[in-house]
């Protein structure tokens, strides 16, 4: 038995032999797959970078597509659903909540799966995107508001490429996206809010690129239609609760950079939605909660005033019985009242900046 498994042995070894003469090692095949680039301009356009997702009707998602890089931070993405078709659509922005330091394009108040929401809007004709920005531990206010107008900007550069029609444009946020969303909305030409203009290397290496999309700087970040969900619109405004309530104060001063030092008013009004308002706003639609404890529902209704003194046109609409998140005492009330913004919000588009089809 023993002489029989050395016999084999050596047998094994020298087949082994033969074979390894007869092919390449596993490093030589790697390396004779692999592409390198001629310049660093070739890097980064890797087979991950070109992951698509299927949905229903014709749908196609693009997962993770880089809009800014910044130095010093990660890149900047966002999530793109395009309809089928040739034509141009009209453009969809969705920006999520979390206090501006938590939640992510893929998240929605209590909508289990949020991409699949944003796909069948996009069967309807639009082509929708979901924005990260940067969080209030990473920067503080202005960034993520600037963040957001750069994503605005890349989608229309990138307006050919993905069928977008740059004409029509709605933002829709809730919570922290909400304030961001309306922030958006009144302050197109605020030169203090803006993003930074594009940045090319002189010299670049493999980790280095430009900053965002050629023809950025140039796109307009304007909207033509604002959908926010019981965001915050006017920060002086915003009373301390409890300490056993969970409060949107806390969150507020760090995203406005305040620290445990009280806010300047004048920062607090800087970033506060309420103080760009005038009559060249698009139409906003507003929704919010009766229960909300997070964020009081008394931000909805002073926004509502502001924009109306202003002549802009707005509507508003209360939800009895549910919470921040449209959360509500059953699980059916929370279905009922996430199902009926829903309709609501995407209602309002339509109408707002024109049914596709």
């Amino acid at each position: 038995m023993r002489q029989s498994a050395a016999l084999f042995a050596v047998l094994w070894a020298l087949s082994s032999g033969a074979m390894a003469a007869d092919s390449p090692s596993i490093e030589e095949q790697v390396a004779q797959g692999t592409d390198v680039g001629a310049a660093v301009q070739a890097v980064g356009a890797d087979s991950l970078a070109k992951a698509t997702v299927s949905f229903a009707d014709g749908v196609t998602g693009y997962p993770d597509l880089t809009y800014a890089t910044l130095p010093g931070y990660r890149p900047l993405k966002l999530d793109l659903f395009v309809p089928a078709g040739a034509d141009a659509h009209p453009l969809v922005i969705y920006v999520h909540g979390g206090g501006w330091m938590a939640g992510g394009p893929r998240r929605s108040a209590a909508y289990a799966d949020w991409p699949k929401v944003l796909a069948a809007l996009a069967a309807k004709g639009y082509v929708v995107a979901s924005v990260g920005y940067r969080f209030s531990g990473e920067a503080p206010f202005p960034a993520a508001i600037q963040d957001v107008k750069a994503a605005i900007r890349w989608l229309r550069a990138n307006a050919d490429t993905y069928r977008v029609d740059p004409a029509r444009a709605a933002i829709w946020g809730q919570s922290a996206g909400g304030h961001l969303a309306a922030l958006a909305g009144v302050s197109c030409h605020v030169k203090s809010l803006a993003p930074a203009g594009r940045v090319v290397p002189a010299q670049g290496n493999v980790e280095t690129t430009a900053s965002t999309a050629a023809g950025a700087d140039e796109a307009s970040d304007c909207v033509q239609a604002v959908v926010a969900w019981f965001g915050i619109y006017d920060f002086t405004k915003l009373a301390p609760q409890p300490a056993a309530v969970e409060s949107a104060g806390d969150a507020a001063a760090q995203f406005l950079g305040c620290g445990t030092q009280p806010c300047a008013e004048s920062r607090q009004r800087a970033a506060s939605p309420v103080t760009y308002v005038d009559r060249s706003d698009p139409p906003f639609l507003l929704i919010h909660g009766t229960d909300d404890q997070t964020v009081p529902m008394a931000q909805t209704e002073l926004f509502e005033v502001a924009l109306k003194k202003a002549g802009v046109a707005v509507t508003k609409i209360v939800v009895p019985g549910v919470g921040h998140s449209w959360i509500g005492k059953t699980p059916d009330s929370t279905r009922q009242a996430s199902l009926e913004a829903l309709r609501v919000s995407i209602d309002f588009i339509d109408r707002a900046i024109g049914k596709p089809r």
